[in-house]
């Protein structure tokens, strides 16, 4: 599974981004696809969830502003991010997890995949 973000930029707080993770190679896997975001000097965190089997997650800090979605005709899913607040500013990075079930492992076992990054500059 190959992950390419774009949609990065510099806004002002209050404006709006979009930002997109092309998803190509083996997808028939994947479980969940999500956005994680690290600010500077911070931990990288999870940001939204959208499950292949339906339903989404957020974190508490962008509920309400941010909307992941996906294309699956596009192999992409979105973020749309609203309201942006300097607090926002971060690389975000697309992540997949992939569960392979077999005979021998009928639970799967997990594979994560990373895009490199997309910058989200948001200035008050």
């Amino acid at each position: 599974v190959q992950l390419v973000e774009s949609g990065g930029g510099l806004v002002q707080a209050g404006e709006s981004l979009r930002l997109s993770c092309v998803v190509s190679g083996r997808t028939s896997n994947i479980e969940s696809m999500d956005w994680y975001r690290q600010a500077p000097g911070k931990q990288r965190e999870l940001v939204a969830t959208i499950y292949t089997a339906g339903g989404t997650n957020y974190a508490d800090s962008v509920k309400g502003r941010f909307t992941i979605s996906r294309d699956n005709a596009e192999n992409t899913v979105y973020l749309q991010m609203n309201s942006l607040k300097p607090e926002d500013t971060a690389v975000y990075y697309c992540h997949s997890l992939v569960v392979v079930r077999t005979i021998e492992n009928p639970a799967g076992h997990n594979i994560d995949y990373w895009g490199k990054g997309t910058l989200v500059t948001v200035s008050s």
